[in-house]
């Protein structure tokens, strides 16, 4: 398992260094895809992320958002719970 924790690291740094996007864009990306997908674990590491990096509650909210539209009912359910609970406790 070491390896492939390794491995995914690795692809991980490779696609949200700095490029065409920059890498607060990728981290909100990364916020939605994780509400469509309805990860939590997913959601603490990147709501964080991209607070670090410069995103504010309204950018994150507004990825959020573009998630709900893409998920519908249950990315809403998820959505406003699961990342307001985050940016409350981080106090973002």
């Amino acid at each position: 398992m070491p390896d492939v924790t390794k491995a995914l690291k690795r692809l991980h740094d490779e696609v949200t260094k700095e490029g065409a996007l920059d890498a607060k864009t990728k981290e909100l990306i990364l916020v939605a895809i994780a509400v469509a997908l309805k990860c939590e674990y997913c959601l603490w590491n990147h709501v964080p992320m991209a607070a670090k990096l410069g995103a504010s509650r309204q950018e994150i909210l507004e990825a959020t958002g573009a998630a709900i539209l893409m998920a519908g009912g249950p990315g809403a359910a998820y959505g406003s719970v699961v990342v307001l609970k985050i940016l409350d406790e981080l106090k973002i």
